[in-house]
């Protein structure tokens, strides 16, 4: 049984994350580390088995972290559009006082490095963006918040850190049912280009699930990748990706 935090929970892909590892009785003991506790119970019904502060707040995570095997990092800053656009203008976007990248997506994820660190902690599972290799991506132009270089950053600063780790570097994440499509792993945004012009998307539902398979497989660790999914198939058979062989493919380091 691994006991295992999983911060920024409350989040659309935080929360698949949570549930899958709650099916997972005999693996797992899963914990939730969130701001609120309305939108927990909202969410999750209860409140138990829940920790509350905010990421920036390095003595607010210490608790949480305490005598966990594992980490796992959702949190990160959210944009949020500021008024919606005239016909034919770009949206404005803007991140909440105290919620810029730096803050959240370096800051808050440094703390809770540090603190998996000072525990124990044997393994972080890191969820990250596509596009990092690019200093000139359109979302770090978004309200100015520079957040695919603060996040690189991160990753560099957790693989220094010497706690085994996993970095999954997602594609563009959509709300459609996740085991239904083929999963292609890359790096250094070569899946931005991909074959045969595939979308650079991927289910939420599928990073929750490679998530947990990183978790609790060996070739996962010291690893960093990108990660997409194929078009799903005319069929509505499920795929069941081999996971084994699918970390097999990816490569340590950023």
């Amino acid at each position: 049984m691994k006991k295992v935090l999983v911060t920024g929970v409350t989040g659309r892909t935080g929360a698949i994350a949570w549930q899958k590892l709650c099916q997972r009785t005999d693996e797992f003991i899963p914990s939730g580390f969130a701001r609120s506790e309305a939108k927990v119970k909202q969410l999750f019904g209860s409140t138990e088995g829940y920790f509350f502060g905010d990421v920036r707040d390095k003595a607010s995570l210490e608790g949480a972290i305490a005598n966990c095997q594992a980490l796992i990092i959702l949190s990160s800053a959210i944009a949020k559009m500021k008024v919606p656009p005239s016909p034919g203008q770009r949206p404005i976007f803007e991140y909440e006082p105290g919620g810029m990248p730096e803050e959240v997506d370096y800051l808050g994820q440094k703390h809770q490095i540090d603190l998996a660190k000072a525990a124990g902690v044997e393994q972080i599972v890191l969820v990250g963006s596509m596009g990092g290799t690019n200093e000139n991506h359109p979302l770090n132009s978004m309200a100015n918040g520079k957040v695919l270089i603060w996040k690189r950053r991160t990753e560099q600063y957790l693989i220094d850190s010497g706690i085994n780790y996993t970095i999954i570097r997602a594609g563009n994440l959509i709300d459609e049912p996740g085991g239904m499509r083929e999963l292609l792993v890359g790096k250094d945004d070569s899946l931005l280009n991909a074959p045969n012009g595939i979308p650079a998307v991927i289910p939420r539902a599928d990073v929750a699930e490679v998530v947990v398979q990183a978790l609790r497989e060996p070739k996962a660790i010291n690893k960093a990748f990108d990660i997409i999914a194929q078009p799903p198939h005319e069929s509505s058979t499920p795929v069941k990706v081999d996971f084994d062989a699918l970390f097999a493919q990816t490569t340590p380091g950023l």
